[in-house]
């Protein structure tokens, strides 16, 4: 096994195939194709998880797009990918609903080196998924959750084995909410799940709370600091 967090992590997506059997209809990015995101991906977590400490598992539902669908990063836009985490990059200056808001957060809690020597920003689904060329979440339609199931909890087994902390994991939306813990009673590997507003929903629905929801996250983050 690799010795460090940051190796098995990016050794585990820069080597992602997408899954079998996938409906016409939709479509899987798999960002790790290029050459370039390989690159990033690699002094990511070279430069954030260079040690064997384990982290907090937070899980979002499945990269977007223009997010980690771009960087490989999950909710980690390229512009947040250079202003907030110091790694230049040529893969564009498109923002990201989602990856503002967490950068947001993810500054008032002291910036990304601090954050990631505690953290580590998942996904379920690690690879991002299309309908008719839209963003799809993984649950939105159950026949095309059952085609990718074992491909997720494949997913989900690998991803605990970074070296995650098994008290606690959080998710980012309520219905992923649902499906966390869902999954975890079959791989059995997390104590307890707490959820918090997905950061989609905070922008385009409660942006003028906005102060409120970094609040709310920052008080949850700290808490689980103590695990």
């Amino acid at each position: 096994m690799d010795k460090t967090f940051g190796r098995r992590a990016a050794n585990f997506y820069i080597n992602l195939e997408k899954p079998f059997n996938i409906p016409d209809k939709i479509g899987i990015i798999n960002p790790y194709e290029d050459n370039n995101v390989k690159k990033t991906v690699k002094r990511f977590y070279k430069k954030f998880f260079n040690d064997n400490e384990k982290r907090l598992f937070i899980f979002g539902i499945n990269p977007g797009r223009f997010g980690g669908g771009i960087t490989g990063i999950n909710f980690t836009d390229p512009v947040a990918l250079r202003e907030y985490c110091g790694i230049d990059n040529n893969l564009g200056n498109r923002r990201e609903l989602s990856s503002q808001f967490v950068y947001e957060f993810i500054n008032a809690f002291g910036g990304a080196e601090k954050f990631y020597k505690k953290f580590f920003i998942s996904a379920i689904f690690p690879l991002a998924i299309l309908n008719d060329g839209k963003n799809f979440n993984f649950y939105d339609d159950k026949k095309i959750y059952r085609y990718l199931k074992p491909a997720i909890v494949s997913y989900m087994t690998k991803q605990v084995e970074f070296g995650a902390k098994n008290e606690l994991a959080i998710s980012l939306g309520k219905k992923n909410f649902a499906y966390l813990k869902e999954l975890n009673n079959e791989i059995k590997y997390f104590k307890k799940i707490e959820f918090l507003e997905h950061p989609r929903f905070i922008m385009q629905y409660r942006r003028k709370q906005l102060e409120y929801f970094i609040r709310k996250y920052l008080k949850l983050l700290h808490l689980a600091e103590e695990f």
